[in-house]
């Protein structure tokens, strides 16, 4: 027996080592000198601060800002999950009803159907996009918060619309912190 035991234990160690340790190095390594802002979170600056992520959302609530898609998790990284409900749940039914709502009364003038994914989590929670419709239907709500031309606000989301990956991944959407950066901006 223990002339079995010994070349599984050394494999073993070898293997922890190989794949726990050099492999996970390798990787983090080649990361970091091929695609280094990727690899670094793609942390968004301002002022030399980081202020978020391009790939997590977070919540803006004011109405002079766009609005990002719910999430069931609070945009916690740590915690990442959808909330699980079908499209029949009662809870799930609620939350949306409660959503709609809360964009009904931010902008009661607005008589647009409400996009859905500005009522629903994404499977991540995680999600920092909004559809292109998610993203115009709040445009009357900033022009007024802020005073601004519609046309000039229409053509900086247009502006900020990132095409679906590689031609044909996905729907065209907007990634809300740059949005509302620039809207900061201009």
């Amino acid at each position: 027996m223990l002339s079995h035991l010994r070349p599984a234990l050394i494999l073993l160690a070898l293997m922890t080592l190989l794949t726990g340790v050099v492999y996970p190095l390798a990787v983090t390594l080649l990361a970091s000198v091929l695609f280094p802002y990727q690899a670094g979170g793609s942390l968004i600056y301002v002022e030399k601060n980081p202020i978020g992520s391009e790939l997590i959302g977070q919540t803006f609530d004011d109405p002079k800002y766009f609005w990002s898609r719910p999430s069931a998790c609070g945009y916690n990284g740590a915690s990442s999950s959808g909330s699980n409900l079908g499209p029949t749940n009662p809870a799930q039914l609620d939350a949306v009803k409660a959503r709609v709502a809360a964009l009904r009364a931010a902008d009661p003038t607005n008589a647009s159907p409400v996009p859905i994914d500005l009522v629903t989590a994404s499977a991540s929670g995680l999600d920092p996009h909004i559809s292109v419709a998610a993203a115009k239907y709040q445009v009357p709500r900033i022009v007024r918060a802020r005073n601004l031309d519609e046309s000039r606000l229409e053509r900086l989301v247009d502006r900020f619309t990132e095409d679906r990956t590689f031609g044909v991944l996905g729907e065209p959407r907007v990634n809300v912190l740059k949005l509302n950066l620039a809207l900061d901006e201009s």
